[in-house]
């Protein structure tokens, strides 16, 4: 990849960092409308469909190498744009190296484990992106803005002291660096909406009868939360942004913006990577080139002793075979204008 547009994605994705250390206040620290600048959405769509290619390739070079994994963690308010973040900008990787795992209300046997055995469960392979629609993050938000679910979980007295959060955040920082430390990459998105976008959203919901089934009456009673989650987020943020796993705040207000810059941080964590193609031994190239001598010998009569290394060297040297068949329509039509 040049140079120039490896520099131009982290410039894009560097004022979306949560640097590790610092402390995060929502929403004056990161603003849902921000735009990098690019004003017109086709622009932005024009780099978003450059970047899913830029992506193909490396998740080919990724599934090839077998060495590491990507885990994508995605958190988001209601109506922040997950599902679409993820259909459009995995729309041109192949599907058999990525993976969608999206967590709901945990089961009476996933209650019965520890809190993080569930998403352990699912995480990527070597060679393989994986994705998590709302991530083991539910642990210290959803379970943090409603207590209830923390009694649910079973665990004993001495596990739901005051310090419990603290605890969590310092478990699942030692998790992910765990995981990092065994060549699985974690890139971590939050989807930053404000709350008169959620509002709109919501309201699409309700007057666009094929978008009804998007909505649930939940959805309003959380929004009352908003102030809850808003501190939930920050201190999530401030205290599990790490140098092996930061967090990346997407601005979501506009879901072009929010589609690129995902791509954005997606492509710079491959990039970091680098993945290559398993390299092939002398010995290899040598049975190679005997079996590929093999089957130019097969080729039928008037064909192409290789088409492939043809048309990648450029050659306009037409297929014998398609010129005599060229020249028989010629002769039929001659005869017919004849008559």
């Amino acid at each position: 990849m040049a140079d120039h547009r490896a520099e131009r994605i982290t410039n894009l994705v560097s004022p979306l960092r949560v640097e590790p250390g610092t402390r995060v206040r929502l929403p004056d620290d990161f603003d849902p409308g921000y735009r990098a600048g690019i004003s017109k959405k086709k622009d932005g769509v024009a780099l978003l469909r450059r970047g899913t290619e830029l992506l193909a390739d490396y998740q080919r070079r990724l599934a090839a190498q077998d060495t590491y994994g990507v885990l994508v963690c995605l958190q988001a308010l209601d109506a922040g744009g997950k599902d679409g973040t993820i259909r459009h900008v995995m729309s041109g990787i192949n599907p058999q190296g990525v993976r969608v795992v999206g967590f709901k209300v945990p089961s009476e046997e996933e209650l019965d484990h520890d809190y993080l055995w569930r998403y352990a469960r699912h995480l990527p392979r070597r060679g393989e992106i994986g994705i998590f629609n709302r991530s083991h993050y539910e642990e210290v938000l959803v379970v943090r803005v409603h207590p209830e679910n923390l009694k649910r979980q079973k665990l004993p007295d001495a596990a739901r002291r005051p310090d419990v959060w603290e605890r969590r955040y310092r478990e699942i920082n030692d998790w992910e660096r765990y995981l990092t430390d065994n060549g699985f990459k974690i890139v971590k998105l939050f989807l930053n909406l404000s709350k008169e976008e959620q509002r709109v959203r919501f309201l699409k919901r309700i007057d666009v009868p094929e978008r009804n089934w998007k909505f649930s009456p939940a959805d309003v009673r959380e929004r009352a939360r908003w102030d809850d989650y808003q501190r939930a987020f920050s201190q999530m943020l401030s205290a599990t942004s790490t140098p092996w796993a930061p967090w990346y705040v997407i601005p979501a207000d506009h879901k072009w913006f929010a589609r690129l810059c995902a791509a954005a941080v997606l492509a710079d964590t491959l990039i970091d990577i680098d993945p290559q193609y398993p390299h092939v031994s002398d010995r290899t190239r040598q049975e190679l080139a005997e079996v590929k001598r093999e089957l130019e010998r097969q080729a039928p009569e008037g064909a192409l002793a290789d088409p492939y290394a043809a048309s990648a060297a450029g050659s306009t040297e037409q297929d014998p075979k398609a010129k005599k068949s060229e020249k028989g329509k010629k002769g039929k039509k001659g005869q017919r204008g004849e008559k």
